[in-house]
């Protein structure tokens, strides 16, 4: 039933910026699950779960990852041991008289 009056149109006054949506992923998380199984026959050939978490550092550790605490890579160089130290010196020293002579 056509009345003859245009209708407007409705928009959303709302808008997300990019930074909004990075800030709210970051603050609130956001995972992404998904499992890929390759079958013949009923036979599995391969499965691939994906769990995937993104989310702040403080989020993380509030929900109990903290995986990096722990894992070496992400360790501080630990200092010389005395002990190696002075075997490299004794080497270096070695090498010197052998380069003198």
């Amino acid at each position: 039933m056509a009345t003859g009056k245009p209708q407007s149109m409705t928009h959303s006054v709302k808008s997300t910026t990019v930074a909004d949506l990075l800030e709210r992923i970051l603050d609130k998380g956001i995972v992404v699950t998904g499992d890929i199984k390759i079958k013949l026959v009923d036979v599995e050939l391969l499965t691939v779960e994906l769990r995937l978490v993104i989310c702040s550092v403080d989020k993380a550790v509030e929900m109990g990852m903290d995986w990096w605490n722990n894992n070496p890579a992400f360790a501080p160089q630990a200092p010389a041991q005395e002990g190696e130290l002075s075997s490299i010196e004794k080497r270096l020293e070695k090498i010197e008289k052998a380069l003198v002579k």
